[in-house]
């Protein structure tokens, strides 16, 4: 009983992105869909049934099922036009309670120069770009088959002396199905409020009758557009295939619907020796420009009951060339 309800709360959540969603580029906070963890980004993405590890609070907060003790994690994303993405994960199991973990995402650019209409090539001023989101995670084995978690953040963006503040919410299910080693994710992840910029730089002296009489000007802000966080909706499903006793193959298979943009999916698999040397891949259906991506990873002893897992991701963007990614985590 409690797996169907689960399910249909899920399901339920999940019905307004799937009933159809808004025009790209009608969503704000975009680095919140930018992917973390190498070893989900070299399969193309294909986290939301495969995660086990600190970085299911941001594939799929019911994934943190699978942490037994602790899960630190940590990855660098090399993002487009020298943008950088910094995510940091840990996750902790407490027994007969369930798992609780935490997270940071912070990306951050460059310097920017200011340009004006008068001062086309710059005005010797810069300004700076930046966002944030910090979480607290927790899951729970509902049943022996079927695993509950959420995820609460704090997102906020600031563009030069302008910024804006608000909170989302991700859920998520991971289903055993009983069948051998089949497991079905769902998730929705970033639903909240709408943000909206403020700041300094909005402010200005506004007289309501122009240039005619005198009075004296009053302060005010400009108006700014609320925007919507980028709600998507993601169904996955893996499966675990052995080949003798030192080698198998995880296969999965993804779609995701994101409220900004069409349905797509991705198909991805990892082949894993001694369960310590990992070669991937995987490629994406009905994105603009991300197709294949590949990667690899390796699990070392570092202790009597540490493990460190170094883990690298390349995926190709068409026009805009590719992104790496490499991120180092620990077990123990």
């Amino acid at each position: 009983m409690k797996t169907i309800l689960s399910l249909l709360i899920t399901l339920a959540l999940a019905m307004p992105v799937m009933a159809g969603g808004q025009q790209a580029g009608a969503v704000g906070a975009q680095f919140l869909k930018i992917g973390v963890g190498s070893k989900y980004l070299g399969m193309a993405d294909v986290g939301v049934a495969t995660v086990s590890d600190a970085y299911a609070a941001y594939w799929n907060p019911a994934g943190l099922v699978e942490v037994e003790d602790w899960s630190l994690a940590f990855t660098n994303v090399n993002w487009l036009t020298d943008i950088d993405l910094n995510y940091f994960a840990m996750a902790h199991q407490f027994e007969n309670v369930g798992v609780f973990g935490t997270s940071v995402s912070v990306l951050s650019a460059g310097e920017q120069e200011i340009t004006t209409v008068l001062d086309q090539d710059g005005t010797g001023q810069t300004y700076r770009i930046s966002s944030y989101a910090i979480g607290l995670s927790f899951a729970r084995q509902l049943t022996n088959r079927f695993a509950f978690g959420a995820t609460a953040k704090c997102v906020g963006e600031e563009i030069g002396e302008v910024s804006s503040r608000g909170f989302g919410l991700d859920f998520g299910t991971l289903l055993y199905t009983g069948f051998r080693s089949m497991r079905i994710g769902m998730a929705i992840s970033n639903m909240g409020p709408s943000l909206k910029f403020t700041g300094a730089a909005l402010k200005i002296a506004y007289n309501d009758r122009g240039d005619d009489g005198s009075n004296d000007p009053v302060e005010a802000d400009l108006a700014t557009q609320p925007y919507n966080l980028p709600l998507i909706f993601r169904l996955g499903m893996a499966y675990d295939l052995e080949f003798g006793a030192n080698s198998a193959v995880t296969v999965a298979a993804e779609l995701n619907d994101p409220s900004d943009g069409h349905q797509r999916g991705a198909l991805g698999a990892e082949f894993g020796y001694l369960d310590r040397f990992f070669l991937r891949a995987g490629y994406k259906f009905r994105y603009d420009e991300q197709t294949l991506a590949l990667g690899g990873g390796l699990i070392a002893p570092v202790g009597q009951d540490t493990r460190l897992t170094i883990d690298y991701a390349w995926q190709d963007f068409g026009l805009l060339e590719s992104t790496q990614r490499f991120s180092i985590g620990f077990t123990f």
